[in-house]
């Protein structure tokens, strides 16, 4: 089904939405919970719901007694193995009032070039979804390097979107919605809706790390809602404070029309790990 309109999220079959760390790590662990209770609601409607999150290294820093993101390889790799365990457990214990179990699914950019992987990934992902059961994605950055990393869940995010043939892809940010320059700037005007093809070239979005534990901005949230939509895909930016209203459809953030003739069906196309 392809969206298009926001209206259509509340009643689509399958929607991937994704959260960022800075929004479920540190002081705003307590976020999880509310975002949890969005995400049931999206279930109960018979929604079938992937939750692509990041988090795990800024979820280990605190037991690795980091008071800041390492910036090597194996420190990094340290924290995710001990944040992305302690990350499902909270999730799942969010999640047990509403009888919806997780499934952890752990992918690297190399998963998704190998056509073997790939349709692995699809199956198991498939078969997690068939059984009701609620995938947490998140990039294994236990095993991921530099050079064959995804470099945001964003990303990641549209290419599993792109992957399963989701309906729609619900972008979770720090803000309500995108704007054409950084919103702290005079002149920052929100950005209501972008039809498939618009150009997008006079706007200004910030590239650079916006917090000490994430890795994304609103350049890669343009960029992953481009990829997405281009497959097919609509995609809403907005704040993860506004996750209920997100998935009930409401008029809020910036939505991202998708292509109405998409190369191949959604779902069905080679996922293009190196489309930037």
């Amino acid at each position: 089904m392809s969206l298009q309109e926001r209206a259509g999220i509340a009643g689509a079959r399958r929607v991937v939405v994704k959260v960022g760390s800075s929004s479920i790590s540190g002081e705003n662990a307590e976020k999880i919970q509310p975002i949890v209770e969005a995400l049931a609601e999206a279930h109960a409607r018979g929604t079938e719901v992937v939750l692509v999150s990041s988090g795990a290294i800024a979820t280990g820093m605190p037991f690795l007694l980091l008071d800041s993101r390492p910036s090597d390889l194996a420190t990094q790799q340290a924290a995710a193995a001990v944040g992305q365990n302690v990350l499902i457990y909270r999730y799942q214990a969010a999640l047990r009032p509403f009888e919806i179990v997780a499934g952890q699914v752990l992918l690297t950019a190399g998963d998704l070039e190998n056509a073997t992987h790939r349709s692995n990934a699809r199956r198991a992902m498939e078969r997690l979804l068939g059984l009701r059961i609620l995938p947490i994605v998140n990039e294994n950055d236990t095993v991921a390097t530099h050079e064959i990393r995804f470099g945001d869940n964003d990303r990641l995010a549209a290419l599993v979107a792109q992957l399963i043939g989701a309906d729609a892809l619900v972008l979770l940010s720090d803000i309500e919605s995108l704007y054409t320059r950084p919103p702290a700037e005079p002149g920052a005007r929100p950005i209501h809706s972008v039809e498939y093809g618009d150009d997008l070239a006079g706007y200004e979005f910030g590239s650079v790390v916006v917090n000490s534990v994430g890795t994304g901005g609103a350049a890669t949230k343009v960029s992953a809602a481009k990829l997405a939509s281009a497959a097919g895909v609509a995609v809403l930016v907005t704040s993860a404070d506004l996750v209920f209203e997100a998935l009930r459809g409401e008029d809020v953030g910036t939505w991202f029309a998708p292509n109405p003739e998409p190369a191949a069906p959604v779902g069905t196309a080679p996922v293009r790990v190196d489309a930037r």
